[in-house]
């Protein structure tokens, strides 16, 4: 995946002491998710309504923590 030019943002939920950071990229269809300490690592996209359909799960509660 070409990332050239792709704006991330860094998760408002992610830890303040810089070990559970994550980061967002919105694209044509998908959301890209990487680690923002590995920033050159690797990726994963998937497509927009999953990528909505989680962040959903996640704040009504359904997921559980480990």
């Amino acid at each position: 995946m070409d990332h050239e030019g792709i704006r991330w943002v860094k998760s408002s939920y992610s830890g303040g002491s810089g070990t559970e950071c994550v980061e967002v990229a919105v694209l044509v269809g998908r959301t890209a998710v990487r680690d923002s300490k590995v920033s050159d690592g690797p990726q994963v996209a998937v497509r927009s309504g999953a990528w909505a359909g989680f962040i959903h799960a996640v704040r009504r509660g359904e997921l559980g923590a480990g």
